[in-house]
């Protein structure tokens, strides 16, 4: 039962959600046990965090946890076993993990690139990797990962950050082809400026969170996002009402992209 008191959309459900100890992960998490599933999240680093996740999301019965970095096969794998040795089944990936660096290519080092393409790229596809024998195996299932506004536009300083939000996407469309026979579906939710701990060195950079809604609503119409309303995205692709729905990018930007 959903905290509502109503049946939850994902009751039966088991979900992993990667980079659930802050922002985007986080909300999902929450969004996701308050409406039934079963959750396992990780993070690569900050355990406490995580904890608290787990706490908001309904406490340790419902949600475990796992110090994971997706982006090395052991932590991947690790992860789905936990899912299915925990509840028993894996129904529901959420691939959110990610970090962003800045530099301009000309002075962007080698490992700069590959930490952001490693961990935001190359950690969506080990984890979707070792989920899909598992969603095989339960008779189908539901990936979302996230992208970005950067998925399909470039920005000056983050051009490892956009060449693995894009990858992500047609990383997606690839998996959704190859595995709609199978009832696994796969989507992208796209997120524009949304105020996340990832973000508020940033809005911090740029003058405090008043001076950066002014520049956010000039670019994003709608203002400046909350991680909620990107999970609310997220829980619509992942639930069975979107069944109908895979390949495709959701872009949860404000209009950013509409002008």
């Amino acid at each position: 039962m959903s905290i509502s008191g109503k049946a939850g959309r994902l009751d039966g459900k088991v979900a992993i959600v990667t980079g659930a100890a802050t922002g985007i992960g986080r909300a999902t998490a929450i969004a996701f046990a308050s409406e039934g599933a079963k959750v396992v999240i990780s993070t690569s680093r900050n355990m406490d965090a995580l904890l608290e996740t787990q706490a908001l999301a309904g406490g340790a019965e419902n949600v475990a946890v796992l110090l994971a970095d997706s982006s090395k096969a052991a932590d991947a794998k690790a992860l789905v076993d936990l899912a299915v040795s925990r509840f028993g089944k894996l129904d529901v990936l959420c691939n959110n993990a990610g970090i962003v660096t800045d530099a301009l290519v000309i002075d962007m080092t080698e490992e700069e690139w590959d930490r952001v393409i490693d961990v935001n790229l190359k950690g969506t596809f080990l984890t979707t990797k070792y989920a899909l024998p598992e969603m095989l195996r339960a008779g189908g299932g539901s990936i979302v990962n996230i992208g970005s506004i950067n998925s399909f536009i470039g920005e000056p300083l983050h051009a490892h950050y956009c060449a693995s939000k894009g990858g992500v996407l047609m990383f997606t469309k690839t998996v959704a082809l190859e595995h709609a026979k199978d009832k696994i579906r796969a989507n992208v939710v796209c997120p524009g400026w949304i105020d996340t701990p990832m973000n508020h060195e940033y809005i911090e950079a740029l003058g405090g969170p008043e001076e950066v809604e002014k520049i956010v609503t000039a670019a994003q119409p709608l203002g400046m996002g909350r991680p909620e309303q990107v999970a609310a995205a997220v829980l619509f692709l992942a639930s069975d009402e979107s069944s109908l729905v895979t390949g495709t990018d959701l872009l949860v930007d404000g209009g950013f992209t509409a002008q």
